[in-house]
């Protein structure tokens, strides 16, 4: 037992010098002074983070210090989220838009599980995100201290590793740096995700003798170049062989579209996209044929259906449910091949005809390099005959449905309100679809005007620098395979928080709005241009329909009717009731647009009107 003392009171005197150590390094060395969290603030400024969205509690307090500092030097700024989903959320909004990583924290216990679904949201839909919580200090550790998360309380370290990928409690000073920097690696290189460090309060506060990064980080997270050589070497052999080619744009594409879409105009290539990856390229882009999957069109499934096609170029699409079409076969086939940056993401794809793994922009600006001559010279001729036929296509439903596209009937129609969205609107708007009736609607029928058509680039051989894409989100934003109600409200904030300039519109439904409405009043705090546009049926119209459609009991689905203009208004933002669609065309879009703070659009749709969602129905009624 006396050794065991002495060899206590021998770890505390040394423990005590290393303190004092620092100390006196601090004193000599003010300006390099700070604790363990202005290193890990530090580290945000150098790569370039503007915002960190979280809310706050006693056991990440030292966090809050740290970045109150950085606010007062012009570093980094809080965005305060009221609820930590909306938070992860919001710094999922902001990755897209920026195409930087996605920062967001909460306070032990509660505070880190209520971050948990936001958190598996963006490990699904591969957003880049660091994920940052607090945990009492280590000697309370087993103690049942207060809000204790450790492995010795609710264990949300635990829960956190099967939705990040990367997941560790940061228990010493010295080992911040390392695990930081392993985190922000995992993060993002594929499959890009969110991780999660999680600190114990006093290791946050450890004095350092200089909180100043000892890494370059942007050196380190530089993105790869790197492609499977032997498989692009097949692959050209097979595109040389090809007479017919469609490619399927999917939502990892966004940096590469700009080559993609130069290829598909040398190989006159017909492009579908997945739900996700409809952002990516204008709906009047020439060659585009609609969308396939989830609330697609007919034309997709007629162009991969196609018995002359001989390849089908998957890229960047990550084959689940909704973005295969539940599995269709027209797609899932030796026709196939897959090409994706992810192992994770060929995975899905084992009956392909070839997988090609390497970064997206790289490999097509090597397919752009390889093409022949003949193609190069017929390139103009090509471009000049597709734009006169830019305005031509159409998806099929839309001109079938041209009537409820234009009706005046009132409540308005979904088709209508969803026409004019994209009319009304101007070019540089970014949308975002939530889950629900909102996503379907959007995905079918959102059709925004003026939008370019593509990389004008020729020259197969000359890098892109200046006008590769910063952001991978597009015009067009939402959320595949785990699909939350009310992400498209915080991720609305975390996508005007990073572009000030253009109105952000987020489409969401009113069991949404009930369910993460509240993010609104972030909006108004910090007068982001935001315009909510609330699909109210008084239901959770998804379930209502999918119910009615596979004759299940009707039951559950039903909503109280709500003014949510009128709560728009108590929380301090502009609100309008639309009961008509000349109640739409007559709002000020103009103003609307400019002034800064939220504007929320209360629109009393058709009810009864059933939103594109075969796909979905095809998978359930299989599984009964």
């Amino acid at each position: 037992m006396n050794d065991r003392v002495s060899r206590g009171v021998l770890d505390l005197d040394v423990a005590l010098a290393r303190a004092s150590v620092r100390a006196v390094d601090a004193s000599t060395h003010p300006e390099l002074a700070g604790d363990a969290a202005d290193l890990l603030v530090a580290y945000l400024e150098q790569i370039g983070i503007e915002y960190v969205f979280g809310v706050p509690g006693g056991a990440i307090e030292p966090l809050y210090n740290a970045l109150a500092r950085s606010a007062r030097r012009g570093g980094l700024k809080h965005i305060l989220a009221r609820h930590e989903a909306g938070a992860a959320y919001m710094a999922d909004g902001y990755a897209r838009e920026t195409g930087k990583l996605g920062v967001c924290c909460s306070t032990a216990g509660p505070g880190a599980t209520n971050l948990i679904t936001g958190v598996a949201c963006a490990r699904e839909n591969g957003i880049p995100m660091l994920v940052i919580t607090g945990q009492p200090a280590l000697p309370l550790l087993g103690r049942n201290a207060l809000q204790e998360s450790s492995c010795t309380g609710i264990n949300t370290l635990s829960m956190m590793q099967h939705c990040t990928h990367y997941n560790t409690m940061v228990s010493h000073p010295d080992q911040m740096e390392a695990k930081l920097v392993t985190a922000l690696q995992h993060a993002i290189r594929p499959p890009r995700g969110p991780v999660h460090l999680s600190f114990p309060s006093d290791v946050f506060r450890t004095p350092l003798a200089s909180a100043t990064p000892s890494y370059d980080l942007k050196k380190l997270l530089r993105p790869s170049s790197l492609i499977d050589e032997e498989a692009l070497t097949e692959l050209v052999d097979r595109l040389n062989e090809a007479r017919k080619i469609v490619i399927l744009v999917g939502g990892w594409c966004g940096e590469g579209i700009g080559a993609m879409l130069q290829f598909a105009t040398l190989r006159n290539a017909a492009v579908v996209t997945t739900p996700d990856g409809k952002g990516l390229l204008s709906p009047r882009h020439p060659l585009f044929r609609g969308v396939f999957g989830f609330g697609g069109h007919g034309s997709a499934d007629e162009v991969l259906q196609d018995p002359s096609v001989d390849l089908i170029l998957a890229v960047g699409a990550r084959m689940g449910e909704w973005n295969s079409g539940g599995w269709n076969k027209s797609l899932m086939n030796e026709r196939l091949v897959h090409i994706d940056e992810s192992e994770e993401h060929l995975a899905l794809t084992p009956m392909a005809r070839l997988h090609v793994r390497g970064r997206i922009v790289s490999i097509f600006d090597r397919l752009i390099e390889q093409a022949n001559q003949e193609s190069r010279c017929e390139y103009e001729q090509q471009r000049a005959e597709q734009a006169a036929q830019a305005a031509v296509w159409e998806p099929e439903s839309i001109l079938a449905e041209r009537d409820k596209c234009l009706s005046d009937s009132t409540p308005i129609k979904p088709q209508r309100l969803f026409h004019e969205l994209g009319r009304l609107f101007p070019q540089r708007t970014r949308y975002l679809a939530d889950t629900g009736n909102s996503v379907a609607w959007a995905i079918h029928y959102l059709q925004p005007s003026d939008r370019r058509l593509g990389d004008r680039r020729l020259g197969g051989g000359i890098k892109r620098v200046i006008s590769r894409r910063q952001s991978s989100g597009g015009w067009l934003r939402l959320t595949m395979n785990f699909v939350p109600m009310g992400w498209a409200i915080g991720g609305a904030v975390g996508t005007a928080a990073a572009n000030p300039d253009g109105p952000v519109v987020c489409i969401t439904g009113d069991g949404s709005m009930l369910m993460n409405g509240q993010e609104l009043s972030v909006a108004v705090a910090e007068q982001l241009t935001i315009v909510f546009v609330v699909l109210n049926d008084q239901s959770l119209g998804m379930v209502r329909h999918g119910q009615r459609l596979t004759g299940a009991e009707q039951h559950a689905c039903t909503l109280p009717s709500t003014d949510f203009a009128a709560l728009a208004r108590a929380l301090g933002a502009t609100a309008h009731t639309i009961a008509s669609p000349q109640d739409l065309l007559n709002l000020d879009i103009e103003t609307i647009c400019a002034r800064k703070g939220p504007t929320l659009l209360d629109v009393r749709v058709a009810a009864d009107e059933v939103p594109p969602m075969s796909v979905r129905m095809r998978v359930l009624a299989a599984s009964l």
